[in-house]
Formats: structure tokens, C-alpha cells, sequence
């Protein structure tokens, strides 16, 4: 038994977080010494993106002082500034590697542009695999940080976005294509 409380101890990590308003609304963060987690979308309100970071802020510190830079590209981000999130480095050691592939590939898209997701699926690894790509930003624990809001139908019609739904996805799009 003692064993095993050793082996977790160790494999734990120690996770801090932040929650800050933008303009677009609530942001909450939470990241380790690999990167971030975990990211909610905007919401209304402190508590709701403090709900979307769930189950990995349930062990995570209050330590804003630990997320400066990210916090200040995420808020120039949602101010309409043509920052790049994709310099905020992000922890992917728990996802499958085709997850691992459709999201390293979903932040190489440029912003203000979309991919389908039979392209998405051709950059993981598998041509094939457009439902798995989708499926690999429908469970993106990052949101804004994966961009999964530029990856679109072959037909360029827009599909679901989170909680927030498709208005959010169509924002930012508009907001980046108006940059």
C-alpha cells in the first residue's frame, strides 16, 4: 500500500490557475510546468469558466503570478490583437498521439483561415479519419489555445463549438478575418 501513495505522489503534479476577464468574457487557465491544461472559451461569468476547467482545477492553486504571459496574450487575443496563441505553450502528455497530431496541426492554422476536417485528419496522420479529427476538437481541453474554431466542414459550413455554440465560432472567425 505504502508503494503505491509513493507512486501517486510522484506521478501527481502540482497545477496552479487563473481566471481573468477579456473582452469577449471570462477566461479561466490551468497549467502546470508542461504548459496549460486546460483553458475554458469565454463565458459570462467568473464561476461558469471556473466550471469549464473541471476536473483539473479540483487539485489546482489560485496563482495568477504563475500565468502573466498567458493571461496577457489571451486577453490581447480576445481584444481583437493579431497575437499568436500558439506561442503559449500547452501540456499534451495525457492525449493519444492522433489527438496530439490534430491539435499540434489545428494550431499551425493561420489565424483568420480554416481547415476541413478531412485536412485536420491528412496532418494527424490519417487521411481517413475526418470524424476522428472531429472528434479530437470536440474534446480540445484548450479551448483558444487549439484554435478548433478554424477547422470547418469540406462544405465550409460551420459545426459545433463547445458550450458556447456556433455564434462564438462565427465571432472569432469574423473578429480574426477582420484583422
Amino acid at each position: 500500500m505504502e508503494r503505491v501513495r509513493v507512486f501517486l505522489m510522484a506521478d501527481r503534479e502540482d497545477t496552479t490557475y487563473d481566471v481573468f476577464e477579456t473582452d469577449m468574457g471570462w477566461v479561466a487557465i490551468v497549467g502546470g510546468d508542461h504548459g496549460i491544461v486546460r483553458a475554458s472559451l469565454p463565458e459570462v461569468s467568473p464561476a461558469s469558466a471556473l466550471d469549464a476547467v473541471q476536473p483539473e482545477i479540483g487539485t489546482a492553486v489560485h496563482a495568477p503570478e504563475q500565468h502573466v504571459d498567458s493571461r496577457f496574450l489571451i486577453t490581447a487575443f480576445c481584444a481583437g490583437e493579431p497575437v499568436d496563441l500558439a506561442d503559449i505553450p500547452i501540456d499534451t502528455r495525457k492525449v493519444s498521439p492522433f489527438f496530439r497530431k490534430a491539435w499540434e496541426a489545428c494550431r499551425s492554422i493561420p489565424s483568420g483561415e480554416t481547415r476541413s476536417y478531412r485536412w485536420l485528419a491528412e496532418q494527424a496522420g490519417n487521411a481517413r479519419a475526418a470524424r476522428g479529427a472531429g472528434q479530437a476538437m470536440a474534446r480540445n481541453k484548450l479551448a483558444l489555445l487549439v484554435p478548433c474554431h478554424r477547422v470547418v466542414s469540406s462544405s465550409g459550413d460551420l459545426h459545433g463549438f463547445g458550450g458556447a455554440g456556433l455564434p462564438l465560432k462565427s465571432r472569432l472567425l469574423a473578429m480574426e478575418s477582420g484583422r
